[in-house]
């Protein structure tokens, strides 16, 4: 299935070709009193109007330029969401420099990398941990660096080093530099050009170092326009915009985050809400109640996994009563999944009764009763999951994208969803797949300019005839939509040359409550065995409900009762396989798995080789 499609008509020249920065402050003339976003300050939601968030941008911008910042510099981040992290975002752009971000968790090893291969000249580092991870490498270790902003001055206050600046003073030197060069920032912003580029995104890793992928003003600009802007996305087809509530919490130097987040808010007008952190999203999801929200599966299956718990902890009244609404929502869910995600005569009746009585106020303790759109995406989820909140009349739809095409290939649009599918490519683009590898490749105005200083491995990412590789198997569902195999290095051959895709049954053991992680293994071996992690609160819940005592997350994964519990969900996942897909044995993991640990990518996701080699005597053991 391919497409042709012209570049979106956005001025190049004059007024300076749109950026992110731009569509800013345009919302800022338009309309400078309207909340543009909101963090939490001692307990209290803090706003912030597109005036005041223009005005931030501006002095941060000056501040770069004083600092010495000029055009095609980087920028890096390395903090958690919050305000500071856009106005810098923005600021950047504005001046024409490159802003990347690195993940909180990257320990000091992989922020040298980071820092260093993408040649930052000013690092914000958010925190004294963050602080640290610079100061305490070796001498010289950043050679590019003029400066390191902290926002957090606790710990920080007394360090000794030329570089470091705390944020309020970087802003008013910012202040002091605009007073005395005013329009200095607009005039860069007016020779803005699309091919700019406007930020580095790091691949994850996990065959090699990260690579940073160039994305450009006119990258984001067209992932804006095909994915935040996308018709039919909503039940009631109103296009996003300032009345919407959006909640950002996963890590911004991920792209799904910055699209859903801040390419989102200065797209459309709507308000960005921070969370506090990573473990209080459920907590911040009520307080919010976002009327737009994207998830990885990891959390959507966090959420599940926690009405769960909550059901089973209720009294025995209210555990008849939820059994009934999981009855109702799984029938609601199923009718509606035949139905292409709408409802049928019977789920309309069924969902009638049941939201008043049960869902409506389900709905609101996770968080997400107004929620109008919610999206899965950058890995595979469970059908069964998504078929669950489908059924509570939570309206989640499975998209598909990557890094290097700003995340435009595929949704599930409204009406037209197919479960198991990431659904359909989006309109006026080119996707096709390699007719011998069934590879998916795409080409169209969202496709990277290449890796920063790479370029031998932008050239491997890209096909003859210009199209990007991008290294996914897939299938079409009725000559419609994409079904994802698995990564062409995942696919495994079995000694006796069967192909499995060892995503697909991993996906279906995680969409137990009971299973947080699980890694297939198999190729050039005779049978498919497995790695299996438990989801601690989960199972720490079963086992308290049994009187079943443990001390350590290993001494409960090694329970015999727990073992025995696991191997019902494996054999239930086997029965949705071939016979040769079985899994014949498993093993379970004897930690939960950690980034800083070397086991998982920054985004969650397994590093099989990694794994292969810390677990090599579980799984020789099984073989």
């Amino acid at each position: 299935m391919t497409a042709t499609m012209d570049r979106p008509s956005t001025p190049s020249t004059g007024s300076g070709y749109v950026t992110v920065a731009s569509r800013a402050r345009d919302w800022a003339a338009s309309s400078p009193d309207v909340v543009a976003m909101r963090d939490k300050d001692f307990g209290i939601w803090q706003e912030k109007t597109w005036g005041q968030l223009w005005e931030d941008v501006l002095d941060a911008a000056h501040a770069l330029l004083d600092t010495g910042v000029s055009v095609g510099d980087v920028v890096s981040i390395h903090s958690e969401d919050r305000p500071e992290w856009i106005i810098l975002d923005l600021a950047t752009v504005a001046i024409r420099g490159i802003t990347t971000g690195l993940y909180p968790t990257n320990p000091m090893a992989e922020v040298v990398y980071l820092v260093n291969d993408s040649g930052a000249a000013v690092h914000l580092a958010e925190d004294q941990e963050q602080v640290d991870k610079l100061l305490d490498a070796e001498a010289d270790a950043f050679p590019s660096v003029k400066k390191i902003l902290y926002v957090e001055p606790r710990g920080v206050r007394n360090y000794d080093d030329d570089r470091l600046e705390f944020w309020d003073a970087f802003m008013e030197r910012g202040r002091a530099h605009r007073a005395a060069n005013e329009g200095a920032v607009e005039a860069l912003m007016g020779q803005a050009d699309a091919e700019d580029v406007m930020t580095l995104v790091y691949t994850s890793g996990t065959t090699g170092p990260p690579k940073g992928a160039m994305l450009t003003n006119a990258n984001a600009d067209f992932a804006i326009e095909k994915i935040v802007r996308a018709p039919n996305r909503t039940a009631d087809g109103m296009a996003p915009g300032p009345q919407d509530q959006v909640l950002t919490y996963l890590p911004l130097c991920h792209v799904a985050e910055r699209i859903f987040s801040t390419w989102t808010m200065v797209g459309t007008g709507c308000v960005l809400n921070f969370a506090e952190s990573i473990e209080t999203v459920q907590v911040n999801l009520r307080e919010v109640q976002p009327t737009l929200f994207f998830a990885v599966p990891r959390i959507w299956e966090k959420i599940h996994a926690t009405v769960l718990i909550k059901m089973a902890d209720a009294t025995r009244f209210k555990k008849l009563i939820g059994a009934g609404a999981m009855r109702l929502a799984t029938f609601i869910g199923r009718e509606r999944v035949n139905n292409g995600g709408l409802h049928t005569l019977k789920s309309r009746i069924a969902y009638a009764i049941g939201d008043p009585l049960v869902f409506r106020a389900l709905k609101e303790r996770i968080g997400l009763r107004r929620c109008r759109w919610a999206g899965s995406g950058a890995a595979a989820i469970a059908p069964e999951v998504l078929e669950f909140f489908m059924g509570l009349g939570i309206p989640v739809y499975e998209l598909y994208g990557m890094t290097e095409n700003a995340a435009v290939a595929t949704l599930n649009f409204h009406g037209r969803v197919k479960l198991g599918t990431v659904g359909e490519p989006y309109p006026d683009i080119g996707l096709r797949l390699d007719e011998e590898t069934g590879e998916i490749q795409t080409k169209h105005d969202g496709v990277f300019k290449g890796y920063w200083k790479k370029p031998q491995a932008t050239a491997d990412t890209f096909t003859e005839d210009g199209w990007l590789k991008t290294g996914d198997v897939g299938e079409w569902v009725d000559g419609t939509h994409l079904k994802i195999i698995d990564r062409i290095k995942h696919i495994i051959i079995t000694s006796g040359g069967k192909n499995i895709s060892p995503s697909e049954i991993e996906n279906s053991l995680k969409a137990s409550p009971y299973v947080k992680e699980a890694m297939v293994i198999g190729d050039g071996r005779k049978y498919i065995t497995a790695l299996i992690g438990i989801e601690n609160d989960t199972v720490g819940n079963w086992a308290l409900r049994r009187e079943i005592t443990y001390t350590t997350y290993r001494d409960l994964s090694e329970k015999p009762e727990v073992i025995a519990l696991i191997q019902d969900i494996v054999n239930q996942t086997n029965e949705k396989f071939s016979r040769v897909e079985g899994i014949k044995k498993f093993r379970m993991i004897p930690k939960e798995l950690d980034h800083e640990d070397g086991e998982l990518t920054a985004t969650q996701k397994i590093k099989r080789s990694a794994m292969a080699d810390m677990f090599s005597d579980l799984v020789e053991d099984m073989y």
